[in-house]
């Protein structure tokens, strides 16, 4: 089994995350060998960055910290549910992702982006550096929304287009390829 962690990456009322990421979690569930933890930052409410020791050390001090640690540490695969605020990403993913260290190394990642024309890329390219930098290793296939409200029903779920089930498929099959090929190095 691989474990795929698929982390909504806005906290915002009404946010478009929330029915895009429940889309990601049940397709993925659908695929023979995958676990989903679907992770929503707004119910796990980490606080800024409030760790005294750097997080390379893996010396935490808060619960909320040890929690996150193990629940990241169980996880072989990643797809971050993004937006785009300010041509940048969320300050609550990389807060997020901040907290730890270790934990994401050598792990494929991949992104389901949304936003308006740019379909939330231009987050996601500021975002890349900053998980090389923990050794993360994302995916060439990607999902990314563009004007995602139009694929909103009345009842408030997220209809998919063939493209984007196509594309998280693609990603899917990636990562866990990834994540078998990078286990020896974790």
């Amino acid at each position: 089994m691989t474990r795929i962690m698929v982390i909504i990456g806005s906290v915002r009322p009404g946010r478009v995350g929330l029915p895009v990421a429940a889309w990601v979690a049940t397709d993925l569930a659908e695929i023979e060998g995958i676990e989903v933890d679907l992770v929503d930052l707004a119910e796990l409410d980490l606080p800024f960055m409030d760790e005294p020791n750097h997080p390379i050390l893996r010396n935490y001090t808060k619960a909320h910290t040890i929690a996150w640690s193990e629940r990241v540490a169980a996880a072989d695969a990643f797809v971050l549910v993004v937006p785009e605020y300010n041509h940048s990403f969320s300050p609550v993913v990389k807060n997020a992702i901040d907290f730890l260290h270790h934990e994401w190394k050598r792990k494929p990642v991949t992104f389901v982006s949304y936003g308006g024309v740019s379909a939330g890329t231009r987050g996601v390219v500021t975002l890349k550096p900053a998980l090389a930098g923990l050794g993360m290793v994302p995916t060439m296939a990607n999902v990314e929304i563009n004007f995602p409200t139009n694929h909103i029903s009345d009842e408030g779920l997220f209809e998919p287009s063939e493209t984007h089930r196509t594309r998280l498929a693609l990603a899917a099959a990636e990562a866990i390829a990834l994540s078998e090929a990078l286990k020896p190095l974790r």
